[in-house]
């Protein structure tokens, strides 16, 4: 007679097969949607598109064009400058304002209201403050950066299970160890999750303040040459830059994400 755990043994999918499924349905939805903007610019449905191959053929020249590689480059460095700094601002703030009730309460109000302020409202202010466009760029980077940072961290000190922290308490360790031994792993997975959503923003937002300025490198600035020209291949050069964005976009969070999953893979499981 066959038993419950041997059938359930058979119809289980091995990991393996699980994700070669998943990445074939990946790469399915991308064909279906590469096919639709082929069809899409080569029957004139959307006139302004081009067509899905003219654009990527121009994606794969723009990998060996010096000019945009240096754009390319001027942006990376900002956020890579802005995110760190983020970081460092934003969890020990979060810290605090997750383990001294009373200073969360005091600064609530100043953290609602500077919140929802658009990040892209402030360029004139940081243009005037700091310069060369650069700093301003990553200062930028940092306030916006910083919130999604701050939130989880907050969030996170939040969840720790108050029987650890009172444990270490009456062991006699200060509120700096409970911190160090408890509060800050236990808030270590919210905290990273806000890294990954503040990196998604540091790209935006380069690439915003470098469109908006039109200063002298970035792949915004790179934008704005490519939108003043003139007939279909200034189309092809705005939408071959936009896939680059979306594509550096799309490897960030992946190495991020593939680095929280080994980092706390605890917390998946």
């Amino acid at each position: 007679m066959t038993s419950t755990a041997t059938l359930a043994g058979r119809g289980r999918i091995s990991p393996s097969r699980a994700r070669l499924a998943k990445y074939l349905r990946h790469a399915t939805g991308v064909a279906v949607f590469i096919l639709a903007w082929e069809l899409a610019g080569r029957t004139g449905l959307i006139s302004w598109l081009p067509a899905a191959s003219t654009s990527l053929a121009r994606v794969a020249q723009l990998a060996a064009d010096p000019a945009f590689l240096a754009d390319l480059a001027s942006t990376l460095t900002a956020a890579a400058v802005g995110l760190p700094l983020a970081v460092l601002v934003a969890v020990p703030v979060g810290l605090l304002l997750g383990t001294v009730p009373v200073v969360e309460e005091m600064t609530r109000a100043i953290v609602e209201f500077l919140r929802p302020i658009p990040s892209v409202a402030l360029i004139p202010l940081a243009l005037f403050f700091f310069q060369p466009e650069i700093n301003a760029k990553v200062a930028l980077i940092v306030y916006a950066a910083s919130w999604p940072i701050l939130i989880n961290t907050l969030y996170g000190v939040r969840d720790v299970d108050p029987v650890a922290t009172e444990t270490l308490r009456s062991f006699g360790f200060g509120p700096g160890a409970v911190i160090w031994r408890v509060s800050l792993p236990s808030a270590a997975p919210f905290i990273f999750t806000g890294v990954r959503l503040a990196a998604s923003i540091t790209l935006i937002l380069a690439i915003s303040v470098e469109y908006v300025v039109g200063g002298a490198g970035g792949i915004g600035a790179f934008l704005i040459q490519a939108s003043t020209g003139i007939g279909a291949d200034a189309m092809v050069d705005v939408i071959a830059t936009l896939v680059w964005a979306g594509l550096v976009g799309l490897v960030v969070n992946t190495l991020l994400l593939r680095a929280e999953r080994r980092l706390f893979r605890w917390r998946h499981a």
